[in-house]
């Protein structure tokens, strides 16, 4: 693997940090405008604003599906359990939901309606919220106690902010939804994350050598561990994309998406905050 043998040594920390900060602040700026806009971050799937899903077993081509319902607030088409399909459809008044009820039993009377209400959807907003910020504030106590050193604690939870809110820009760029799905990929990125940059902060203040020595070292096997997780990701990603199984498809987006802004944020970002730490304090 010719890319873990790269040598991170010939940066300095000046130019290691910069693309990172300039990419965190265009993505604080983008999901900043788009909270003003429409009062979300991010796109919301029907978990957090309310709508109808429907499960159709049935063997009609999404074209057909979306000809059928051309008439009602349609916004995708994926593949279900079982062969089916899960269509899912944006908030509606009662009248025109009866009338597209009216619509499904008729075209497929075994079809699965549920319906999500937009006080439930809301909820669901308020309780993702609030598991996103205790994880914040969970893995920042927890690495505070690990290295009671506030530059080294503080880069470690720097570092997972810059990956979360570049992962969460991309979604907004290319139009994946915050649902209950994506919210618990954001979740899983923020303890990968912190798994990398532990292990680069570990190796660089708490070994002993050469700080070269160090930072290759943790380079290597930080680099062999995140390929290694995003090649699995990736197949995963590919299996259900080609399989249309949309919240399946979307999760892995999340993730090869994180994954690739965890490489930057660790091993640019924290590691040039390290590196000039480490300089300015004289540590041995």
């Amino acid at each position: 693997m010719e890319f873990a043998r790269y040598d991170i040594n010939k940066y300095s920390p000046r130019q290691m940090v910069a693309l990172p900060l300039v990419l965190l602040l265009l993505a604080g700026i983008l999901l900043g405008y788009t909270t003003l806009a429409t009062g979300l971050p991010l796109k919301p799937g029907i978990d957090f604003v309310g709508g109808t899903a429907v499960t159709a077993f049935t063997s009609d081509s999404r074209e057909t599906i979306e000809a059928t319902f051309s008439g009602y607030p349609l916004l995708s088409v994926g593949e279900g359990i079982g062969g089916g399909k899960y269509i899912q459809f944006g908030p509606m008044d009662d009248a025109r939901h009866q009338s597209l009820v009216a619509l499904i039993n008729e075209k497929y009377p075994d079809a699965k309606v549920d319906q999500i209400g937009e006080t439930f959807g809301k909820t669901l907003q308020s309780q993702a919220f609030l598991a996103l910020l205790f994880s914040f504030i969970g893995m920042s106590i927890v690495v505070l106690i690990a290295f009671r050193n506030l530059v080294a604690s503080g880069a470690v939870v720097l570092a997972a902010i810059s990956d979360i809110t570049v992962a969460a820009a991309v979604m907004q760029i290319i139009g994946i939804p915050l649902t209950l799905g994506t919210t618990a990929a954001l979740l899983m990125l923020i303890g990968y994350s912190v798994d990398s940059n532990i292990l680069l902060t570990t190796r660089l203040l708490k070994r002993k050598g050469k700080l070269e020595e160090k930072l290759s070292g943790a380079f290597r096997t930080g680099i062999i561990m995140t390929t290694t997780t995003l090649s699995a990701v990736t197949v995963m990603w590919l299996v259900s994309t080609l399989g249309q199984i949309q919240i399946i498809s979307e999760i892995g987006a999340v993730l090869i998406i994180g994954l690739l802004a965890s490489l930057m944020s660790t091993w640019m970002l924290n590691a040039g905050i390290l590196k000039e730490y480490i300089h300015r304090s004289g540590r041995k």
